[in-house]
């Protein structure tokens, strides 16, 4: 996980409709930079949708909400549309901005070692930088905790 008080690396990714977005487009605004495993797994969905239950509320306190996964931009509509998500989805199958942000790891999964995404999130503020991070988040009560950290 990354540190506190640097720099959020900058990254430019594709999102769910197939444009650029890069984290320096949202400079000027809070972001919950959110990375999860998997578009419509029991887990990421009920985090996506918590997100997007409180987005007004995170609207209201200056805040963009992005989520990526390793998942292509066809998942990312498929999951944004049947959850109806108003926030960004960015896919990031070639795993090199998992990898920068240090959420591509070994997990023991059903007794195996497997690598995949340890549910993380990071609180960017205005000028770029990590204001707070949170490892192993868990996924219904993340949205709720990003609201309060604001």
């Amino acid at each position: 996980m990354l540190e506190t008080g640097i720099k959020a690396p900058d990254f430019t990714l594709l999102n769910q409709d197939g444009q650029e977005v890069s984290l320096s487009d949202y400079r000027g605004k809070k972001v919950i930079l959110y990375f999860y495993s998997k578009d419509n797994t029991a887990g990421c969905t009920k985090q996506a949708c918590a997100f997007a239950e409180n987005y007004p509320e995170f609207n209201e306190k200056g805040a963009e909400i992005i989520g990526i996964s390793k998942d292509n931009v066809s998942s990312h509509r498929k999951f944004a549309d049947k959850y109806s998500l108003p926030f960004t989805l960015l896919a990031n199958p070639e795993l090199d901005v998992l990898q920068k942000y240090d959420v591509w790891k070994e997990k023991n999964m059903y007794g195996k070692k497997v690598m995949g995404v340890v549910r993380t999130t990071y609180l960017i503020n205005e000028e770029g930088m990590i204001e707070k991070a949170f490892s192993k988040v868990k996924a219904a009560e993340n949205a709720a905790q990003m609201l309060n950290e604001l």
